[in-house]
């Protein structure tokens, strides 16, 4: 049965003030200093506890930089938490930064192989597959020229037909994703809508609140890394947006 256990989880990184530190720099400060270029840490989030079971569908809001993609990317396994726990239990499809890891000198066809792989497919898994996941793309003989070939658009519909090929018990979902052009991303939606309906367990990151409002029938409000509310879709969305109203209203005016 799939399921997310969060219990005190943290996650905190270091960051270099500067990227490079020049050999002048190193010869005229570094004698008389320790580290020229100190790390400084910073937690992208703090302590975050909930549970998600079978059905359930999570929303996550917030501000920029609260930490909603940090909290998706741990739930993946990609950042482990520094500090606390995060156990999830089931097969899980995420659809988020989908078009990194190509292969760019691979085929259109070569890289729908790869990538399955790495979503838990196997060849014969993948057989029955491979087809349809080719037709949605609407690549046609584009798939047999390398990838470094394909406009970012073509990269995005060819990594969203492998990505939502899937049958996942655990879906992650980073924001509404804008594939091709008018015609394709309609069908894209209808793909989406199928891919939640089907997934046994969901967790949306989105600022749309209505998409939150109408998929998912409990939310997380993240601030500064914190969960700042959790519990059913309406009431956190109306906490929420007075929240913003206010903070809005509070600012100054701009000048005209």
């Amino acid at each position: 049965m799939p399921s997310i256990v969060v219990e005190d989880a943290s996650i905190e990184f270091l960051v270099y003030k500067y990227q490079k530190v020049s050999f002048k720099e190193y010869i005229v400060r570094g004698l008389f200093r320790k580290s020229l270029n100190p790390p400084v840490k910073i937690r992208a989030l703090s302590r975050i506890n909930f549970t998600a079971q079978e059905g359930e569908r999570i929303g996550v809001i917030g501000h920029n930089g609260a930490g909603k993609s940090t909290l998706l990317k741990m739930l993946a396994g990609i950042y482990p938490p520094t500090q606390g726990r995060c156990h999830v239990e089931g097969r899980i499809c995420s659809l988020f930064d989908i078009t990194l890891g190509f292969e760019p000198e691979a085929s259109g066809w070569e890289n729908i192989v790869y990538r399955s792989y790495l979503q838990g497919e196997t060849p014969a898994t993948l057989r029955d597959k491979i087809e349809a996941i080719a037709a949605f793309s609407e690549l046609g003989e584009f798939l047999s020229l390398p990838v470094r070939n394909y406009s970012a658009g073509m990269r995005m519909r060819l990594a969203f037909s492998i990505a939502t090929a899937a049958n996942p018990e655990i879906l992650l979902i980073d924001e509404v994703l804008a594939v091709g052009d008018m015609a394709f991303q309609q069908k894209a939606r209808a793909r989406m809508r199928e891919l939640m309906s089907a997934s046994r367990l969901m967790v949306l990151v989105s600022h749309d609140l209505n998409t939150i409002r109408e998929t998912c029938n409990r939310v997380l409000w993240l601030r500064r890394g914190e969960i700042v509310m959790a519990g059913p879709s309406e009431s956190v969305i109306e906490a929420y947006t007075q929240a913003m109203a206010e903070r809005a209203h509070a600012q100054p005016a701009r000048a005209a």
